[in-house]
């Protein structure tokens, strides 16, 4: 062996070395992987403002719920919660892009219950869906509340005999306003026309807000709606109260009687609930839920809320979510007694 030979390793000695250096590399990448996955979760969330997707216009119940809400999570997180109206096809439109939006966390919907209808109005229709509804993951339920068949203070009918009646004699001479079709001011009076046996007319506007001005403007006779839409212009003389699709007495209403107490079947609550994208990381969802819990624990908000006439009844993210399934059920059968409306 030359002085050459010597000093060269030999291919065991050259394997050894580099089976060691293999493995020291390995641990090292994942070692580092290890850091940045940490440094990742350990990401402060929120670092920005979150949109607040409300899908209908300002002056309904989802927007009545959602601004102190908003205003409550949002000094729970430390961030703004910034309210974005996107009305248009019963809520549908505005739920579409909340549930199409990156599930990062910075996107919520604060949405109502015709969230658990408008997919099936679309199969019905033979249409693309809007959303389906495991795009969205329940979070919080703030309300839950009967609709009320609200008329102009002048209208002729005092009660919902009468306005039963009437209808049955002139069939379709009768109107009413809603947030679009199958949404939440649609399906109870299609309810109350099937018990009851009449035919009224359907005016479909963008959201609450404009039916009521419709309606005090004289554009259209009636409507169903959240007690918390009509509450202000019930105290002020302007709108009167036939009836409500609820059990019992309401709190903000303790005169209202109920339709089925009234001899009618028909039975509506319009419930409105905070949900985020499906895919939204679980620390962040877990985030967001425990800001959506303290925001219904939060005094100012639950007075701001209780103030229009309807009582904060909060459900957890694994109970609301039980209770929108239990609900699509329900409105499965409801949508088809409907039919296809255009």
């Amino acid at each position: 062996m030359n002085f050459f030979q010597s000093m060269c390793p030999s291919k065991t000695t050259r394997q050894y070395f580099l089976g060691t250096a293999s493995v020291l590399a390995s641990s090292l990448l994942l070692n580092m992987a290890g850091q940045v996955s940490a440094m990742a979760q350990a990401t402060p969330y929120p670092t920005k403002s979150i949109t607040m997707i409300v899908p209908f216009p300002p002056g309904g119940l989802a927007d009545i719920v959602a601004r102190p809400v908003a205003e409550a999570m949002g000094r729970e997180l430390g961030q703004p919660v910034i309210i974005e109206n996107k009305g248009g096809a019963g809520g549908g439109i505005g739920m579409g892009v909340a549930a199409r939006s990156k599930p990062d966390g910075y996107t919520v919907l604060l949405a109502l219950s015709s969230l658990t209808v408008i997919p099936e109005a679309d199969a019905l229709l033979g249409r693309n869906p809007m959303f389906l509804l495991n795009e969205l993951r329940p979070i919080a339920r703030y309300t839950a509340d009967p609709t009320v068949l609200a008329v102009r203070a002048d209208a002729p009918w005092k009660t919902v005999k009468e306005f039963v009646e009437d209808a049955r004699k002139r069939p379709g001479a009768i109107n009413y306003g809603s947030s679009g079709n199958y949404g939440t001011m649609h399906v109870p009076m299609e309810i109350l026309a099937q018990t009851a046996g009449i035919k009224l007319t359907h005016i479909p506007f963008t959201g609450a807000g404009p039916a009521v001005v419709a309606m005090l403007g004289g554009q259209i006779d009636a409507l169903s709606t959240g007690p918390a839409t009509v509450l202000q212009h019930v105290k002020a003389g302007k709108i009167r109260v036939l009836g409500h699709w609820g059990n019992g007495a309401l709190a903000s209403m303790p005169d209202v009687s109920s339709l089925k107490d009234l001899g009618f079947n028909a039975e509506y609550a319009q419930w409105s609930g905070l949900f985020i994208p499906s895919g939204t990381p679980e620390p962040i969802a877990q985030r967001l839920r425990a800001a959506a819990k303290m925001a219904a624990q939060d005094a100012k908000a639950r007075e701001v809320i209780q103030n229009t006439g309807s009582p904060v009844q909060y459900l957890d993210s694994p109970d609301f979510e039980k209770y929108v399934q239990a609900d699509a059920k329900r409105m499965t059968d409801v949508v088809k007694k409907i039919g296809k409306v255009e």
